[in-house]
């Protein structure tokens, strides 16, 4: 076992560009076996210790370095730009890697799509991607229910708020983003049936000076309870903390930041899938093309409850833990309303987590009666 954390975009400085749970879709036939040692990639768009995003990625990464006979490269601060073009290619062709996980968001469309046809015998691995029969054979599509670990978030704050006022960081209005700002607003008026969510959208990942605006707004309009989906949270909990306001942590967990105003938080679980899809890779076995799941697949798990969660709490938490985990809770049913008086999921009707190809779970574009703010335009 081996590991190298390099730059790898100045070894192309200059030069041309070279032309466990649900599982859904065509699959990458069978392989042959690799070589005695195979070469994996992980690609970040930020620090790997950014407390989220990329930190929960790089501890995937850390279990796969654990076994036999891997090699394991890293880049951190890549852009989703043509920077991400010249690391894949830099990965494959200097260092010889045959699967590489490039994790953020934006790396699917273009860059992704476009350097699997170019590298037919790589396996691509994105977190995210909405893949579809149309798209090469050799690109996977994964990506965790998370959502459910936000509804848990949703129920512990409708516990935890006094003012029944909770406010939501997010970067962009893509379906996983406001998947989570829908369940953990479910979540809080399950407890508080006039309990609100305040979201402000930032317009990117990481923009640590308007998540700490928005953290700021939200408390300065009675928010007391403040979660998040950005890359990086360290922002939104360390101010939150300092104004008095409790968190609901994301990606990570951050309760080693605000060790007093943390609650619980949703976490990934990437130091179990990671190490199963290389070692299926180095076997030959199939990897699905679409792979998605939340606690029954192992995919999400929930952050240890903070010295502010009262029993009461903690009980009907854990309640609607075991029934996600049992895969007999469905958080998006309906009848569900829009914060415009929408009917957006008629009674009798579910957006079922373990059917991945609900386009309206999957491609979800609407906010849930609840949640005060807009959709960008």
């Amino acid at each position: 076992m081996a590991t190298e954390t390099i730059s790898r975009r100045r070894v192309l400085a200059g030069a041309a560009a070279l032309g466990g749970g649900t599982a859904l879709g065509a699959a990458l036939p069978a392989r042959r076996a690799l070589a005695a040692t195979t070469t994996v990639g992980f690609i970040y768009v930020g620090p790997h210790d950014d407390f989220g995003y990329n930190q929960a990625h790089a501890q995937g990464a850390a279990a796969v370095k654990k076994l036999a006979d891997v090699k394991v490269l890293e880049e951190e601060n890549v852009p989703e730009d043509i920077a991400v073009t010249k690391t894949m290619e830099s990965m494959i062709e200097e260092d010889g890697a045959s699967l590489l996980f490039p994790t953020s968001f934006g790396y699917f469309d273009p860059y992704i799509l476009r350097e699997a046809p170019k590298f037919t015998k790589v396996r691509f691995e994105h977190c995210g991607g909405l893949w579809t029969a149309k798209d090469p054979k050799n690109i996977g599509s994964y990506f965790g229910y998370i959502f459910e670990a936000q509804h848990i978030n949703g129920i512990v704050a409708g516990f935890s708020s006094k003012s029944g006022k909770l406010g939501f960081v997010a970067a962009k209005p893509i379906p996983q983003v406001l998947q989570n700002i829908n369940a953990f607003t479910l979540g809080a008026r399950l407890i508080n049936p006039k309990a609100t969510t305040r979201v402000i959208f930032t317009g990117d990942w990481s923009m640590p000076v308007k998540e700490a605006e928005a953290t700021n707004s939200l408390i300065d309009e009675g928010v007391d309870v403040v979660t998040m989906h950005v890359d990086s949270p360290k922002v939104v909990v360390q101010t939150a903390a300092k104004r008095g306001a409790m968190v609901c942590g994301y990606h990570c967990s951050q309760a080693a930041l605000a060790p007093q105003a943390y609650l619980t938080g949703a976490e990934w679980n990437w130091t179990d899938l990671y190490p199963k899809f290389v070692t299926m890779w180095m076997k030959g076995e199939t990897i699905p093309n679409f792979y998605r799941g939340g606690f029954k697949e192992g995919l999400i798990k929930q952050s240890p409850y903070g010295p502010r969660v009262s029993d009461a709490a903690r009980k009907r938490a854990d309640a609607a833990k075991a029934a996600l985990t049992a895969g007999n809770y469905v958080i998006f049913k309906g009848p569900i309303s829009d914060n415009s008086g929408k009917m957006v999921v008629a009674a009798g009707q579910e957006l079922i987590q373990s059917n991945a190809t609900d386009a309206k779970l999957e491609e979800m574009h609407f906010l849930v009666d609840g949640v005060l703010g807009a959709l960008p335009s």
